[in-house]
Formats: C-alpha cells, structure tokens, sequence
C-alpha cells in the first residue's frame, strides 16, 4: 500500500495545480489549529497527508462527472474531512459541510478564506436542523455514525432526492453494519476497497428505500 505524502499526492491523485496549493494551506493550517482544538487524532497528524487528505481524496475518483451543478454534502465532517477536501478537487460542486462544533466550523471557514475556495457552504447545526435546507445529489460521511444511524439522519434528503447516492468511508465492521442496515432499509450497495487502510473500504450506496 502507498505511503502518501505531500510529495506524491499531486500525482497520485491527479489534482490541479490549484487544488494542490489549497491544500497544503489547508495542511498548515491544521497543524497549526490542531494546538488550540481537536481537529483529528493527535497520533494521527504526523501522517496527515496519508490518514486524511489522501483518505479524503480517495473519493473524488468515485463521484460522477455530470452535467450541471451537483450538491454534495458531507455529515459531520469535524476539521473538514473529506468534505473539504472534494470541494478542493472538485469546483464544480456545490458543497456543504456539516459539522455542529461551533469552533471546527470556524477551522473550515478559514481554510476556505486563505485558499480561496468559492464553492462551499458550512453549516454549524445538527444535521437535522439543515435537512430542509438544501436538496443534495451525494453525501459522505467518515467515522460519524454507524451505517442504520447514518440513514436515519439522511431519510428528509432520501425522501426528497430518490437518486440520491451516499459515500461512506467505513472499517473492519462494515459487515456487520450493511447487514444491521438491511433490517431497515433496502439499498443497493458497493464497497470499494480503501487505498489508505488496508482494512477499510468506502461504501457506494443508491437507492436506499426504508422498509417501514
């Protein structure tokens, strides 16, 4: 498995030349606020390029190119991963970064302001409180909830959205979790395996239906 680091990252992950600078403002910036605040693990950060922006980006290969404008919402997405990450990659979406800490939201803004990223709406709410508030077309969320929980907080967007599709970034329980979520919901589903994490894989999922 590739060791990635701010050297190879560009390539490996084919970003722009303006993806690339925002996020190595975004990584000093995390470094710096990681003092202060809570943003990820602390055994974590030395490795951040490996266990969180390239964790992150892995998902931009996943999401569509499409026609027109697409939301993508990204639940619970603490100092901003992976969701900020994709809007970096990704301009030609619509963005909005859900996190309820008032203090990682304020993280997020400056990394947005100092790198000069446009397309992106943070909301420091519970995701219950924004779920009328926008319609997306594809939601993420990693290391948030377990997979029946997940779909609980997006069933106002699956009610809303029929074509919806959700990227999940789970671990070794995945498993178990698919299985627990089909007492619950219908789903077709495809799990593609990490390339940071050798025992995790991010879940594809569409067409989710509650059985109730």
């Amino acid at each position: 498995m590739i060791d990635y680091t701010q050297d190879n990252i560009q390539r490996a992950f084919a970003l722009s030349d303006a993806a690339f600078e925002g996020l190595k403002i975004y990584h000093n910036l995390l470094i710096k606020w990681q003092k202060a605040i809570n943003l990820v693990s602390n055994n974590t950060l030395d490795e951040a390029w490996h266990r969180h922006f390239a964790d992150s980006a892995q998902l931009s290969r996943l999401i569509p190119v499409e026609d027109g404008v697409r939301g993508y919402a990204d639940l619970g997405c603490g100092g901003g991963f992976p969701g900020l990450v994709i809007a970096m990659m990704r301009p030609e979406l619509e963005v909005h970064l859900v996190e309820s800490d008032e203090r990682k939201g304020q993280f997020m803004r400056t990394v947005i302001r100092e790198a000069g990223v446009k397309n992106v709406t943070v909301h420091t709410e519970r995701i219950e409180n924004v779920a009328g508030d926008f319609i997306p077309d594809y939601i993420s969320a990693r290391a948030l909830a377990s997979l029946s929980k997940l779909l609980d907080y997006c069933q106002p967007w699956i009610d809303a959205n029929p074509d919806l599709r959700f990227y999940f970034l789970k671990g070794e329980q995945a498993v178990d979790e698919i299985d627990e979520a089909h007492k619950f919901y219908d789903f077709s589903i495809k799990t593609t395996p990490s390339v940071t994490d050798e025992r995790a894989q991010i879940l594809l999922m569409e067409r989710v239906r509650d059985l109730a």
